[in-house]
């Protein structure tokens, strides 16, 4: 299967769906949030291997437990996954926190900030907007 292909990108689609349904409904983990979200996975074109992008609402520290957590039940994630999915193989699950959220939401405030001091330095000089 190449990545460039269709039943590529179905089975990925697939399993991300499967997996933030697992995630919402069946980890019992207290370490994992209820607001924890799959953002994106990528299974590689032989279905061993599955990197599952997640983020959760919360400081870091949270984050990072939620990633402990679901990387203690990923046997037990896999294995829902195996039922669910009817997959010739079911992919060994590899969590990573996605930061993108985050990083934008910080640029976001680095650039009302610089906007906001431009003003500031227009006004001082009787600039108009």
């Amino acid at each position: 299967m190449r990545k460039s292909s269709v039943k590529y990108e179905q089975v990925n689609e697939e399993v991300l769906r499967a997996l933030a349904d697992i995630i919402r409904t069946e980890v019992k983990d207290p370490r994992v949030p209820e607001m924890t979200s799959v953002l994106s996975v990528e299974v590689t074109p032989d279905l061993s291997n599955c990197n599952a992008y997640i983020s959760v609402f919360g400081d870091d520290e949270t984050a990072e437990n939620a990633l402990k957590g679901l990387n203690s039940a990923s046997g037990y994630i896999r294995n829902q996954l195996a039922k669910m999915l009817n997959l010739r193989h079911t992919p060994e699950l590899r969590f990573c926190l996605d930061r993108s959220i985050a990083y934008g939401v910080d640029m976001m405030s680095r650039i009302d900030a610089v906007i906001d001091m431009d003003n500031e330095v227009r006004k001082k000089r009787g600039d108009s907007e």
